[in-house]
């Protein structure tokens, strides 16, 4: 399933259904396949997707520090475009699913418009 988020004020966004499920629960909405984000309550939203994002950093920062010793004997090497790797992939953070619905909050709750979302 897909969630598909609307604004008369931006582009639609569409979110794989794990990634949308986070957003919603972070910004204290039901995952559920329809409902709506009324203007009044972005503001809110906004600040608690930012908590949400700085919190995964720090906890990010913490684990990367703990395993910096351990990693110490990890064999770097080059990736296909001659970047050298950790052989270790990052997951997408927190900071770049939530970015473009931040964005789409920023430009609705400006435009006094509210967003909806649909499967």
């Amino acid at each position: 399933m897909l969630y598909k988020f609307k604004s008369k004020a931006t582009a639609d966004l569409i979110m794989l259904e794990p990634n949308g499920k986070q957003i919603l629960r972070i910004i204290g909405k039901e995952p559920v396949p329809k409902g709506i984000l009324e203007v009044l309550e972005m503001p809110r939203a906004i600040e608690a997707l930012r908590q949400a994002v700085q919190q995964e950093e720090d906890t990010r920062a913490q684990l990367d520090a703990q395993n910096l010793s351990s990693s110490a004997d990890t064999k770097d090497t080059k990736d296909s475009k001659g970047a050298v790797t950790s052989g270790q992939e990052r997951p997408v953070s927190l900071r770049q699913r939530a970015a473009p619905f931040i964005e789409m909050l920023q430009r609705a709750h400006k435009a006094g418009k509210d967003v909806v979302w649909g499967a």
